[in-house]
């Protein structure tokens, strides 16, 4: 397999400096008139605006740059916007405002601060890494006269595994390789909605109810028609190996007195590869939960957990946590580099590791999946996410409104569709 060319432009070390004037003493202290926050916005050409918190940084002298740990934005250029970008130098503009993030009657809540601008020449930057800013900058054109900005811009090649499934994953698609405009199946998939599927692949060893996988449920919660469980996918090869699978550990019903899935009462999967030698047994790599979040938004709210090599008793790593829109989807992403991660300072996950769309409830969904390629060894590490790109694709049915039908290929026999 052949990785295709991707380039990361990376903004981060972000910081705002206001000038001594806008500040007063207070004993050997210096500090701000305000705690009003601030942001940033940043645009680049064709693609859409990032917006991020800014961190104030001390009014004095002292050129030291503030700490970064973590990315404060980026945006992912693929072969065809590195194509379209890399003829020229494009701009990348930085707007500094003051107050809350977001619009009021349609008009932006933020005060402009002033803006910077940074050329940006991408050619070259999918085989060698190079920074185009890193420093404090005059803010132009402002309210506040002699306010500074602090950056670093810069770009490094990240090439990419891109996959793509060839149908809706409960359909059992095949699944293929995508470099340009070239395409070619490297994997197929098997999908099933058998209520006997829970843990009967796994090794006799795995203890799923002294892991706290596995909860056991009864009354209404156990009647037909008010549970989703017993989904598998399995991933073969193109020898016809099973190479990696995902299957609901937990099932998907809905809270006492309510039709949804709540964090509470959360609904999980396993993702599996193969147990040695043996194709019929398997071992936990990850353990992705999923639950239907109230509130303003109607989301699909996420967990995804890391099983460590040192033994099934040992903690889980959280690798990623989010909620994503029922209505219009979004994507599921690994990645330890940018800010409010919630990925461990120990874990063993280092930069981009994947992405995923995932279409909204009801619509068709063929899901493409971005990995590194620092974390593809082989088919059968690139088959393990592929498979969990699945499950969190099919956890937008398995948290549909219990008031909802299914479509025919997630039901059971026993079970209604809505086609």
């Amino acid at each position: 397999m052949d990785p295709s060319p991707f380039v990361r432009l990376i903004i981060e070390s972000l910081a705002l400096k206001l000038p001594l004037a806008a500040t007063k003493p207070s004993g050997h202290h210096v500090i701000h008139p305000s705690t009003t926050p601030s942001y940033a916005k940043l645009k680049l050409k064709s693609f859409p605006s990032q917006i991020t918190v800014l961190p104030l940084s001390p009014a004095s002298t002292d050129p030291t740059p503030p700490d970064s740990s973590a990315v404060d934005a980026g945006f992912h250029l693929d072969a065809v916007a590195l194509r379209r970008l890399s003829a020229k130098p494009v701009t990348l503009h930085v707007s500094v405002f003051t107050g809350r993030m977001g619009h009021t009657c349609g008009v932006s809540s933020g005060k402009l601060i002033g803006s910077v601008q940074v050329s940006v020449d991408l050619s070259g930057t999918n085989s060698e890494a190079r920074v185009f800013q890193n420093g404090w900058m005059k803010l132009a054109a402002g309210e506040k006269p002699g306010a500074m900005l602090h950056l670093v811009v810069r770009a490094e090649p990240d090439p990419r595994f891109v996959f793509q499934f060839g149908g809706e994953p409960e359909c059992s698609p095949v699944v293929f390789q995508v470099q340009g405009n070239r395409s070619q199946p490297v994997f197929s998939c098997k999908f099933s909605a058998d209520r006997n599927n829970r843990s009967r692949s796994l090794p006799s060893d795995f203890n799923l109810n002294n892991r706290g996988w596995m909860r056991t449920f009864s009354g209404e919660k156990d009647r037909t028609g008010r549970e989703r469980k017993g989904w598998m996918i399995i991933i073969y090869d193109l020898s016809g190996s099973a190479v990696a699978a995902a299957s609901m550990i937990t099932p998907f019903v809905p809270s006492p007195g309510s039709d949804r899935v709540s964090r509470s009462n959360a609904g999980a999967w396993l993702i599996l590869r193969p147990n040695g030698a043996s194709v019929s047994s398997w071992k936990p790599w990850g353990r992705l939960e999923a639950w239907r979040e109230r509130g303003p938004v109607d989301g699909l709210g996420y967990k995804f957990e890391l099983v460590t090599d040192t033994g099934l008793t040992s903690a889980a790593i959280p690798i990623a946590e989010g909620t994503m829109s029922m209505k219009k989807g979004g994507q599921f992403c690994i990645d330890n580099t940018v800010k409010d991660s919630v990925l461990s300072s120990n874990s063993p996950i280092r930069g981009f590791v994947m992405v995923s769309t995932v279409e909204g409830e009801g619509k068709t969904s063929v899901p493409t999946i971005q990995v590194g390629v620092q974390h593809v060894k082989s088919m059968a590490d690139a088959a393990l996410f592929i498979s969990l790109s699945a499950a969190i694709d099919l956890s937008m049915d398995a948290c549909r409104l219990f008031s909802r039908k299914l479509r025919k290929e997630l039901c059971h026999d026993d079970q209604e569709s809505y086609f």
